[in-house]
């Protein structure tokens, strides 16, 4: 077990809290050269009206100063090369470093994005073999790259339903949406045009065929399934929900943000999915949030392959790949030239260092340690539905509830242990929902680390619940009011 963390923080000045205020007049950063032009005012030079005057509050800092503040700052911060980070349904995985040479090689990150076809082969066939690769992984048939986020990738998806429905004269009105769904998938369809119908879940977690039948009618485009759900669970009737979908001239869009549950082991296109987007910055380990940009593609069968956003990359009859703008049939452009460029080239050296087998192994693994927490944290968190895990596992805090402990709490006590949060309140089907997913990337020891963590504030919320409610103690900053942060946010600085 380990020993708890006391909650007094020892009342010490450190050379660290002396940070923020280290102005004062007459010191200097840097040091210009004279100038070698007549020295004119920036009033002269520009016209009084584009001048500014001194700023009030300038920091005046000398070189040292500034690059010991900065460094000192990133060594507070938490990221995915510090520790494990296990947000659910976030799929934050280690971004191998491999991958940024590949990016960062001059051929690839040097191109202009206006270069000629003749002088860009390389860049067009990284862009083409990532789209073969992902289509054999999906099971596909055509995938483009130009989404650039996973929220985008959707509403392309959807953008795409549209266009194939549009054409033949009945466009339909709604899309229906479970209530595990990823929360930006009622977003893609209302910025789409269509309007949601919400699918409630049966007691395992999953979608009601019951439900969808009875919902399932000729003016619905389509349905928006994540597949595994957000609660980690495989849709296990998926067949008969496409045969459902497709009965009444629906498409099935699956959103795959969870593929990291599936690769190498299953093909959507196998299930009846017609239309689906993948998180390169998720399953594929280019970088995330922060660290982005991010990358969302879209693969569909080949009757969609038309109404793909344009250009798509295609090769001529002499093996030369090039730019294909001509399709009349496609929703147009989503995002500048041909996306985030340098999210294929990562992917692409991810795929290609793993390979089939290599990938495969990181979904089983995955697998693996998410069932590893659950089986051994279930017997002191809730587990909401017992169907079966795969790549993540949801807890309720229903059980520490009971001494006014809930999710937040936990999640900002394990901040304490030297953990990045889980989830919290995550899906929404699951009151006070603790979302966990630590990828294939933790080692065992790691969980074991994280797992004495949760199991030891399992005992504090029983013995010590203030403890937990007031964490936590041993950060610079303590809990924030997160309504007054949201509503009114301070976004700079002020001296």
């Amino acid at each position: 077990m380990i020993k708890s963390i006391q909650s007094a923080r020892p009342h010490v000045t450190r050379n660290e809290d002396l940070i923020f205020e280290l102005s004062a007049p007459g010191k200097r950063g840097a040091e210009l050269a004279p100038l070698d032009v007549p020295a004119l005012s920036a009033g002269e030079a520009l016209g009084p009206e584009l001048a500014r005057g001194e700023i009030e509050g300038f920091p005046e800092v000398s070189e040292l100063e500034v690059i010991r503040h900065f460094t000192r700052l990133s060594t507070w911060n938490y990221g995915v090369d510090t520790g494990l980070y296990p947000l659910g349904s976030c799929t934050m995985k280690y971004n191998p470093r491999v991958n940024e040479v590949a990016a960062r090689l001059e051929g690839l990150a040097t191109l202009h994005p206006y270069a000629p076809a003749e002088l860009a082969q390389g860049c067009l066939r990284v862009l083409h073999e990532t789209a073969r690769c992902l289509a054999e992984i999906t099971g596909m048939d055509a995938v483009s790259l130009q989404p650039a986020a996973g929220a985008q990738g959707e509403l392309t998806g959807i953008l795409i339903i549209r266009a194939y429905l549009q054409e033949r004269g009945q466009p339909r009105e709604f899309v229906l949406v479970p209530d595990s769904a990823h929360g930006t998938n009622p977003a893609s369809v209302a910025i789409s045009g269509y309007k949601v119908r919400n699918l409630k879940s049966n007691a395992r977690g999953c979608v009601d065929l019951s439900e969808l039948e009875h919902a399932m009618t000729e003016d619905v485009a389509g349905l928006m399934l994540t597949n595994p759900n957000t609660l980690g669970v495989f849709e296990s009737e998926i067949r008969k929900i496409a045969d459902l979908v497709h009965a009444k001239g629906g498409l099935l869009y699956m959103d795959g943000a969870n593929m990291n549950a599936l690769v190498g082991v299953a093909q959507p296109a196998s299930f009846g999915v017609d239309v689906m987007h993948l998180n390169l910055h998720k399953t594929f380990t280019t970088p995330h949030g922060g660290g982005g940009p991010g990358s969302g593609p879209v693969a569909v069968r080949k009757f969609l392959d038309p109404y793909l956003p344009s250009p798509v990359v295609a090769r001529d009859s002499d093996g030369r790949y090039f730019l294909n703008a001509n399709r009349p049939k496609s929703i147009g452009r989503v995002r500048a030239f041909c996306g985030n460029f340098g999210m294929a080239v990562r992917a692409l050296a991810y795929i290609l260092a793993n390979g089939a087998e290599g990938l495969k192994q990181t979904t089983e693994d995955a697998v693996l340690n998410a069932n590893y927490i659950r089986a051994r944290l279930k017997d002191l968190y809730e587990l909401p539905y017992d169907a079966p895990s795969l790549h993540e596992c949801v807890f309720s805090d229903s059980r520490q509830a009971a001494k006014g402990v809930r999710t937040g709490d936990i999640a900002k006590r394990l901040v304490d242990y030297g953990f990045h949060p889980y989830t919290t309140s995550f899906p929404l089907i699951v009151p006070g929902a603790m979302m966990i997913e630590p990828t294939e990337s933790a080692s065992k020891a790691e969980l074991d680390a994280f797992i004495e963590a949760m199991r030891a504030i399992a005992a504090e919320a029983e013995e010590d619940p203030e403890l937990v409610r007031q964490a936590p103690h041993t950060t610079r900053v303590t809990r924030l009011d997160g309504t007054a942060a949201a509503r009114k946010p301070v976004l700079r600085w002020r001296p």
